[in-house]
């Protein structure tokens, strides 16, 4: 399928969007790295990546993904993939959301959740989780204790899997190395 690359439109924004503003939403009682989520934070969380999904740019992969990231504080950054001609200046969602709370002055973050399909596929036809890729798990170690950081990897608000860094990351190398 050939796409108009000037467009900033593609099918990416046909999936219904979900409630909320977009940019760094707050969350009450957010809950210390340690601790698990409250539900409610859980399902924030995973609409505005479901949200953030909307917004993706793949035209060459046609896989649509959102994120969105918790900060220390109860900050929410969502971010979206944006692809690139140059495979290697392409941004993963997860990387543009963490980026985002960075550039904000945050760097601890308590959770990320996570919603990709691909651009064709009807939420309920999902298949599998998402994931995501190494070089994101790497940039979520740099800013998040892999034990305590939650991974919510989301088909719908309904249907997810919670995971920790740690999980994701076994063994993993940080700054605390360094």
């Amino acid at each position: 399928m050939k796409t108009d690359q000037n467009s900033t439109n593609n099918n990416c924004s046909d999936y219904p969007r979900t409630e909320g503003s977009r940019a760094s939403r707050g969350l009450a009682g957010s809950d210390r790295v340690n601790r698990s989520l409250p539900p409610e934070t859980i399902a924030r969380l995973i609409h505005t990546a479901l949200d953030a999904r909307r917004f993706s740019y793949a035209p060459y992969s046609h896989y649509c993904v959102g994120a969105a990231v918790l900060t220390e504080d109860g900050s929410v950054f969502d971010g979206c993939n944006i692809e690139n001609a140059s495979y290697g200046a392409t941004i993963c969602a997860e990387r543009t959301a963490i980026f985002a709370a960075v550039s904000k002055g945050h760097r601890s973050l308590i959770a990320l959740a996570l919603a990709a399909a691909p651009e064709d596929v009807e939420p309920a036809a999902i298949k599998d989780y998402p994931s995501p890729c190494g070089i994101c798990r790497q940039v979520m170690r740099e800013f998040a204790d892999p034990s305590g950081f939650k991974v919510i990897l989301a088909k719908s608000t309904e249907d997810y899997r919670i995971l920790t860094l740690a999980d994701l990351l076994p063994e993993s190398f940080g700054p605390d190395y360094l």
